[in-house]
């Protein structure tokens, strides 16, 4: 199945995003450390080289990745020309300060009143960009919720007489090539949920769970892996040790499924990566080119 989700006032928002860029002098780009790639809009970079701007990603919710995953991702980015690469966790008390350290040394010619630093945070939804502003703001301006899209239109924020930031609104691409980021992206709660079946993003991270993670599942849901297993095995682990069952003594599989997505996002399950550098969808996918030759 395809998911992809682009409200109408995303499509707005796209448009002020591209204007604005022309005055900022860092572009802060937040992603979810536990799928950086799946969650990095490809727009961003488009505007960054469109106007030569360095570009800041902000591998957000470390606390919940993996850290050797997180490690590699950070290489990865790092690598980049004109991107820097950091990884945190902004709901922690002093962490939000390192993104300020980070993009100063990325302008450092903007570095008094005169000449101010002027920051754009832009990202997926639901990744902690109004979280992270919060945080630099020591104050409550933006609005935070656990679902998708809260933040509609650009804002603009002093942060001091040296530094101001503009929020934009968690912004989609139109079109999620890769099957594999779309369901990533429904897993950790990117997408609005009308947008995709629940117990498809459970099954899809079930497989990976049981590829990476098998131990986790052993000790939460009691599945024991074998060859066999696959995501449709792990959510009805999840029924079996939930006691999640229909009239008849069937497995309710759509509510184990939920069940899994929930222990996932809050960080129940540990600290989880979807993806590495090597496994990532969008960075292993065959070109279109490359797949017609075959």
């Amino acid at each position: 199945m395809s998911i992809n989700w682009f409200p109408g006032h995303m499509a707005v928002a796209v448009t002020k995003a591209k204007a604005a860029t022309a005055d900022n002098d860092v572009i802060v780009e937040v992603l979810d450390a536990r799928c950086p790639m799946a969650s990095s809009n490809p727009l961003v970079d488009t505007l960054c080289r469109h106007r030569q701007r360095p570009c800041l990603k902000v591998l957000n919710k470390a606390d919940v990745a993996d850290s050797a995953a997180t490690m590699a991702w950070l290489a990865h980015f790092n690598a980049q020309k004109n991107v820097t690469a950091i990884a945190l966790t902004c709901k922690k008390p002093g962490e939000a300060p390192k993104v300020l350290a980070a993009a100063k040394k990325l302008a450092p010619h903007r570095n008094d009143r005169f000449k101010p630093l002027r920051m754009m945070i832009m990202g997926v939804p639901n990744v902690g960009k109004s979280t992270l502003i919060n945080a630099l703001l020591k104050r409550r301006a933006a609005k935070v919720g656990d679902e998708p899209a809260v933040t509609k239109v650009l804002a603009r924020y002093e942060l001091s007489p040296e530094m101001s930031l503009t929020d934009t609104p968690g912004l989609m691409w139109p079109r999620i090539d890769n099957e594999g980021d779309g369901l990533m992206l429904a897993a950790s709660h990117t997408i609005g949920v009308r947008a995709y079946h629940e117990t498809e993003a459970a099954i899809y991270l079930g497989d990976i769970l049981l590829a990476r993670y098998p131990q986790t599942l052993a000790a939460r849901y009691g599945l024991v892996a074998y060859s066999g297993n696959d995501g449709t095995s792990v959510v009805e682990a999840v029924a079996a040790r939930r006691g999640y069952r229909l009239k008849g003594a069937g497995f309710d599989f759509d509510k184990a499924a939920i069940t899994l997505l929930n222990d996932y996002r809050s960080g129940a399950l540990g600290r989880v990566s979807l993806e590495t550098p090597e496994t990532s969808p969008r960075l292993t996918a065959v070109p279109a080119a490359d797949e017609d030759k075959k």
